[in-house]
């Protein structure tokens, strides 16, 4: 894994910050915890990539209150707002 950020989904959608920090924690030490509210994902940063792969290994298609997670290497933002290369959305 080249990130220490992961990709988080198919949790509840009242599912708190605090509540992932938590599950997370004991994998490693967290940078940064993002819920996406009504959305049912989210993103956590671990302080280093073997921590974020420990992390992913564990939790992966495991059950979290009811829900079978998702967890992933997070991916890079696409920062063209969704727009074909050479259009503008105006």
């Amino acid at each position: 894994m080249l990130d220490s950020k992961l990709y988080v989904g198919n949790f509840s959608y009242f599912l708190t910050k605090e509540d992932l920090g938590n599950l997370f924690s004991s994998y490693g030490e967290i940078k940064d915890v993002n819920v996406i509210e009504g959305k049912g994902f989210g993103f956590v940063e671990m302080s280093n990539p073997a921590e974020a792969e420990k992390a992913k290994a564990a939790l992966n298609g495991s059950e979290f209150k009811g829900r079978i997670l998702r967890v992933d290497e997070a991916r890079p933002r696409n920062f063209n707002g969704g727009a074909r290369e050479g259009y503008r959305r105006y």
